[in-house]
């Protein structure tokens, strides 16, 4: 089997204890070795999804029978847009543990294959009781995208209105939560108040999660110059001037 280099600070030991715990019913070095994939799968995830996922497909290898293992692999292909792979990946770790905390990013895999249907009838199943707020409001989010697929940007708004909606307080879904409404109105035509979530947005956007400031600062009709840009143009500009002076002194010494 071939495998990847690790970084050199990697341990395995970054883990949460959750996952550490289901990997000692591997043998100790194989448990070590799943493990420091699984962490260059968690490091590589966001800026590096390829890289991501080609770790993910060597722990998977080594220790398949393992939930958090069938998680990783889930996410790193959900990563590189492999939809009906990270399905797949999804429920089997969810079969494996009986949890329900999947439920909402199953439902988005649904939505990546062009099932928009599907994901919007999970939104409405059971398994969404069970979830904590934070994979409520994922659901949400979610069947509201789903509403869009399907042509239906009124009913995502409305989709989208909720307790935790309206709430003052700052939560790590916050953010994404209110950006998705102005983007939702920004849909219907509602400009006005799309602004005004876009700003509310980037006021609980602590984290630098959505390009909330981006939005708004289109709607504000500002536009951003690139100063490399404006540096280089100013040089070509330099360059055609100089050579218009040189010309005009050959001409005038001719004269």
């Amino acid at each position: 089997m071939r495998r990847l280099p690790i970084d050199e600070d990697v341990t395995g030991e970054e883990l949460d204890k959750d996952v550490k715990q289901e990997l000692m019913s591997l043998p100790k070095t194989l448990a070590e070795d799943v493990a420091r994939n699984l962490v260059m799968v968690a490091r590589l995830l966001d800026e590096e999804p390829e890289q991501a996922y080609a770790y993910a497909k060597v722990a998977l290898r080594l220790a398949s029978r393992v939930p958090s293992v069938r998680e990783a692999a889930g996410f790193a292909a959900y990563g590189v847009q492999k939809y009906s792979e990270a399905l797949a990946e999804f429920r089997a770790a969810r079969r494996m543990t009986g949890l329900q905390h999947l439920w909402p990013v199953m439902a988005d895999c649904e939505r990546g294959l062009g099932r928009p249907e599907k994901a919007l009838a999970m939104a409405g199943e059971p398994e969404v009781h069970k979830l904590d707020k934070a994979g409520q409001v994922e659901m949400r989010l979610v069947a509201a995208g789903a509403r869009r697929d399907m042509g239906q940007p009124d009913a995502a708004v409305v989709t989208l209105q909720s307790p935790e909606l309206a709430s003052n307080s700052i939560q790590p879904w916050t953010a994404r939560l209110r950006y998705a409404y102005a983007d939702a109105l920004l849909e219907v035509g509602r400009q006005d108040e799309a602004r005004e979530w876009f700003a509310k947005a980037l006021e609980a956007d602590q984290g630098g999660l959505t390009d909330a400031s981006d939005r708004l600062a289109e709607l504000d009709g500002v536009e951003f110059i690139d100063a490399l840009d404006e540096e280089a143009e100013d040089f070509e500009t330099g360059e055609v001037d100089e050579a218009g002076e040189a010309a005009a002194g050959e001409t005038e010494s001719k004269d």
